[in-house]
């Protein structure tokens, strides 16, 4: 071989190679995206933001091996929390009522798509819209609970797929039902990039025996509304780490792992009447409450080789998710929308970001707007539209107000800071 040939060769072998890395890089730089929220479980029920009263490894394994938030903030309420997450834009601009995502509305999911991702929801609907809903919201298919009827969500449920209603009478158990179309969804689009929303049916009321259960009856129907016995929230809270588990197993399996970002929430607190341990203190259930018990959720976020192992002090709310989102896939930002939300996926490539200062709230049930509550916060304190400032962690049931007038120089500050957050509001009171 003459030394022109030897050094041709080396030059294809090393043109080889960086385009195999540039390829490698591009890959990564538009990931596989699964984004998980159960329904009614707060910050407390997950053993590795210091939980005792549920087993949770599977949702412990990814918070050891990935990024795990202390302070990451919901709505108090399961369809706020619904809208903000999807449209990355806070409540006094998005929610209309309960139940009902505003169908002007531009979500994650059209984002996405737009991108060339496949996108897919499985799970609870909860907002309205018809059979076609899912579709005109960003979403290629679906596997769904209450999109148009509330029949059972537990054993033998009936629920709502690509426009057609499915009514399982087999002993079939809700969660198994959608985690496992969600899974095919995966499967099926491995060589990706796909984004799979998975709302979950767990851990909400009617509180019923699961199929791990002792006492799991394959025959029963399923209640269609009332609490249930709170005995067997533990063991819906286990089955919400197991259904995780499943989802985390079928992406190891098809070897899709490392090209994968999953990202772990809640849409709200714990449910009125559960009361859950971390160590000797208890916390009781706090859902539709402004107070921390009410929006204090799990955030976890795992990429292997992308997400450093750790914990986050930074400040994120749901509007967060959406701009996060945008920037890990490389898809524009919706048109024509000042979005609320910032992303922290700097923070997810392990380096300092942008972290918030703080946090908005607008919140009423059924879209009020003169009965709302309105509040901007941050790690340590909380300020209300009417004036009560108070010290969330000296003071987390919020029963004291601070004295406005014995305020510390920082606290001050603070204050301030938060009042013309609330005041830059007004125009969409």
């Amino acid at each position: 071989m003459t030394a022109c040939s030897r050094h041709r060769s080396t030059f294809l072998v090393i043109a080889a190679a960086l385009v195999i890395a540039l390829f490698a890089e591009a890959t990564r730089a538009a990931p596989n995206i699964v984004l998980i929220m159960a329904d009614d479980m707060g910050y407390e029920c997950v053993g590795a933001n210091g939980g005792t009263s549920y087993k949770t490894p599977h949702l412990d394994r990814l918070a050891k091996t990935g990024l795990r938030f202390e302070h990451c903030h919901s709505q108090p309420l399961c369809t706020p929390s619904r809208v903000q997450i999807m449209t990355g834009l806070y409540n006094d601009r998005s929610y209309i009522r309960f139940g009902l995502l505003d169908p002007k509305a531009t979500t994650f999911a059209h984002m996405l798509k737009k991108a060339g991702y496949a996108t897919c929801v499985a799970g609870k609907w909860q907002l309205e819209g018809g059979l076609d809903a899912p579709s005109h919201f960003g979403f290629d298919e679906y596997c769904l609970w209450q999109l148009t009827r509330r029949p059972s969500r537990y054993p033998n449920p009936g629920l709502e797929i690509n426009g057609e209603l499915v009514d399982y009478t087999s002993g079939e158990y809700g969660p198994d039902v959608v985690c496992d179309y969600l899974c095919d969804f995966i499967t099926r689009h491995k060589d990706g990039p796909f984004f799979a929303y998975y709302p979950m049916i767990l851990p909400h009321w009617p509180f019923e025996p699961t199929p791990d259960s002792a006492d799991w009856d394959p025959q029963a129907k399923g209640a269609t509304k009332g609490q249930g016995k709170n005995r067997y929230f533990a063991d819906m809270v286990a089955y919400t780490d197991k259904m995780v588990g499943k989802i985390v197993a079928r992406l190891e399996e098809l070897d899709l792992r490392d090209d994968t970002l999953v990202l772990f929430t809640c849409d709200n607190g714990t449910a009125v009447g559960i009361e859950s341990r971390m160590g000797e203190k208890v916390v009781p259930g706090g859902k539709g409450k402004t107070t921390d018990n009410g929006t204090h959720v799990p955030l976890i976020a795992n990429w292997p080789g992308v997400v450093p192992a750790g914990v986050s002090h930074d400040l994120v709310d749901f509007t967060d998710v959406l701009p996060t989102l945008a920037e890990i896939s490389g898809a524009p930002l919706p048109a024509g929308v000042e979005l609320d939300g910032r992303s922290f996926a700097p923070q997810l490539r392990g380096e300092p970001g942008r972290p918030r200062t703080w946090i908005f709230s607008w919140y009423e049930r059924n879209g009020r707007r003169n009965q709302a509550s309105r509040w901007a916060r941050d790690q340590h304190f909380k300020l209300y539209d009417n004036g009560r400032f108070f010290d969330v962690v000296a003071d987390p049931k919020e029963e004291t107000p601070l004295d406005p007038a014995s305020l510390s120089d920082a606290q001050r500050k603070v204050r301030e800071e938060f009042q013309a957050v609330l005041d830059a509001r007004e125009k969409y009171k």
